[in-house]
């Protein structure tokens, strides 16, 4: 990891359970995609670097998945961990098997395909026992296949995965998920952009004991704040081709937010930040004070980044004010534009 660690770090970083999992991550962990693929070119040492600094932070959760950048982002944090407890650092890594699915469709989640994948992301992790593993956005009929899930189960039984999960799209699909007795996790894009799953979701899954993974939490970038009408994305970052959700689920870009929209919303959320807080680190903590949440997985794309979103772990609690302004902004500007589609 880097020399600088302890004289920009101080303290523990807020840590909490899985309560299916014999295990304790730290509350903001480190989101893998951008330093696999679809997000814009990243070199290859500012992605190790964008590890190296989160073992500075004191993250000890990563999240990644075997279809970012084709097993990339897999083999770097796989390559990091070894390096991490060579050093006697803690790392708890989640995984996402199924997007390589093809065609992706139900018929593929066969148990030869399962386990395939498991075993792809073992060797590209090197892990013997995968920590957690999730099914990555699976098509809707998978919820209610008994075979895919009694696969998961004897992959645990085996000791080839810890614990499983499901990565889901829509609040319905993640209903579906908590009501399966094994998954111990269920991953949704919550944000200052997204407070559907606030209703139903979060109650459930706190009476079930599932734990919650807060993905894109910051709306693909918009709530940094930095992101304006004259921004520029390159040609291979999903900001600019998954607009119309051509690639993918719409919802995985700028949560589905239409992007005009969402820059509307950032400027309101922009005026009612408290004093001493910026607005990333403002909606992270709002996504960390919503009872049932157990981790907020922020990309990162360089160590400054990896930085301030790990700073938020350390705050403290946000002062009152800011989420009553996201709930406004939500009911106002962005609610009937998505709320019925997730």
């Amino acid at each position: 990891m880097t020399q600088h660690a302890a004289e920009v770090f101080q303290g523990p970083l807020e840590r909490r359970a899985f309560a299916k999992i014999p295990a304790e991550v730290t509350a903001i962990g480190l989101g893998c995609w951008q330093i696999g693929g679809s997000w814009g070119d990243v070199d290859p040492q500012d992605a190790e670097n964008v590890l190296g600094s989160a073992a500075d932070a004191g993250i000890t959760f990563f999240d990644t998945a075997d279809v970012y950048g084709d097993g990339r982002s897999e083999t770097l944090v796989g390559t990091y961990r070894q390096q991490a407890l060579e050093q006697g650092l803690e790392v708890f890594v989640a995984t996402k098997i199924g997007r390589r699915a093809n065609p992706f469709e139900a018929g593929q989640y066969t148990e030869e395909n399962l386990r395939a994948w498991v075993e792809r992301s073992r060797m590209n992790l090197q892990m013997e026992t995968l920590d957690l593993v999730q099914l990555h956005c699976p098509p809707p009929e998978v919820y209610g296949d008994d075979a895919v899930f009694a696969v998961l189960d004897e992959l645990v039984e085996e000791g080839k995965v810890r614990a499983y999960g499901v990565s889901v799209e829509t609040c319905e699909e993640a209903l579906r998920a908590i009501e399966r007795p094994g998954v111990a996790s269920v991953q949704i894009i919550l944000n200052a952009f997204r407070l559907k799953p606030l209703d139903r979701v979060l109650p459930a899954a706190r009476e079930a004991g599932v734990g919650i993974i807060a993905r894109v939490p910051l709306a693909s970038g918009l709530l940094t704040g930095k992101i304006t009408r004259e921004t520029e994305f390159a040609a291979d970052d999903h900001r600019a081709f998954n607009r119309d959700g051509s690639a993918f689920d719409v919802g995985e870009t700028f949560s589905g937010v239409d992007f005009e929209t969402g820059l509307e919303a950032v400027s309101t959320l922009q005026a009612a930040v408290p004093e001493g807080w910026t607005l990333p680190e403002a909606a992270l903590a709002w996504i960390l004070a919503q009872e049932g949440v157990t981790a907020v997985i922020p990309g990162a794309r360089n160590a400054a980044q990896v930085a301030r979103n790990a700073a938020v772990g350390r705050k403290g609690p946000l002062p009152s004010g800011f989420g009553e302004a996201v709930e406004r902004v939500y009911n106002t500007t962005l609610r009937q534009q998505i709320h019925d589609r997730w």
